[in-house]
């Protein structure tokens, strides 16, 4: 089935030629089907990137999506235009009065700052708080993982001693858990960031399950299963040449970065880069979008707004 996105957005050539089934919302509109309605808060700088490669995985599943894109009024993103905002993008106004079967968050390159000291801190928090009584189920991305957990259970985030940039081998914490259906007892995910949340921290907190963790990347997937909350560390959405531009960049910075592990052939970065996590991508997305959303969120997506779908999860004090 179709996925269904804004009038000429960027990402829908693209995609085309990946033979993914987009459809424009005038098309939609003379479907006669109740689409799952999926909002992004994309916290990315370069927004178009990011669009493509979540809308590659929302739209290869048998389900018809149609999703709307947020961004943060209180900090102006410098490398995607006004102009582009303003015609693919809304603002937390201009959903919050709206349900969502679905609501995912990015991650954001700003993991070195303390939570507070984000621009957008606050207004994040509003939407965090908003999502529990407004969208089925939420899935967040690395920093938006990290950001969340911090939020709603108090769990820390820590600097680790270098940048850690790779492809990494994950094991199953949970057998027969939905989000993981399907994955191998070894899966390849990429990583890239400067700071980690620990499995003892995690423990701490009854509500909260690891699924999958790395030896070398640590805790990779964690979950509110009542309460239908994904958190994941990893990037299994990136394009295979992301890590790549990431370390091209940091070397042009005078950053002087190790080269991404187990993601060039001999670790050696004049090598085409070897995608290993491509399969994962695609199924993590199917999971949580046929298990978690699909299969349990309300036809009549005004009752998700009862609280009682969500009792039991808190907030920091």
């Amino acid at each position: 089935m179709p996925i269904k996105i804004p009038n000429n957005l960027p990402a829908t050539h693209i995609l085309e030629t990946e033979n993914i089934f987009v459809m424009d919302a005038d098309r939609a509109y003379a479907q006669d089907i109740r689409p799952l309605k999926i909002l992004i808060l994309n916290l990315m700088p370069i927004k178009s990137v990011t669009e493509t490669q979540l809308l590659r995985l929302l739209g290869n599943t048998p389900l018809q999506v149609e999703v709307d894109f947020i961004y943060t009024r209180t900090y102006m993103p410098s490398h995607t235009s006004k102009d582009y905002l303003t015609e693919f993008y809304g603002t937390f106004d201009d959903v919050k009065n709206k349900n969502y079967d679905g609501f995912i968050i990015t991650g954001a390159p700003i993991e070195l700052l303390e939570f507070e000291e984000v621009a957008y801190w606050q207004e994040l928090v509003e939407i965090m708080d908003w999502s529990k009584s407004h969208a089925w189920s939420t899935f967040h991305i690395c920093w938006g993982a990290q950001a969340a957990l911090y939020h709603h259970y108090g769990i820390p985030k820590y600097l680790m001693n270098e940048k850690l940039s790779g492809v990494y081998n994950h094991r199953l914490c949970v057998r027969h858990e939905k989000l993981l259906r399907g994955f191998d007892d070894e899966f390849f995910v990429p990583h890239s960031r400067y700071t980690e949340i620990r499995r003892e921290d995690i423990e701490k907190v009854p509500a909260l399950t690891i699924l999958s963790e790395s030896d070398e990347a640590g805790v990779y997937a964690v979950a509110d299963l009542d309460n239908r909350l994904f958190f994941i560390t990893g990037h299994a959405e990136y394009d295979p040449n992301t890590l790549q531009n990431e370390y091209e960049r940091d070397v042009r910075a005078g950053l002087n970065p190790n080269v991404p592990q187990n993601y060039y052939p001999n670790d050696d970065p004049t090598e085409e880069p070897v995608v290993k996590w491509r399969s994962v991508a695609h199924l993590l997305f199917a999971n949580w979008l046929n298990y978690y959303v699909y299969q349990e969120t309300p036809y009549e997506l005004e009752s998700i707004s009862s609280k009682s779908f969500f009792e039991g999860l808190g907030t920091r004090d």
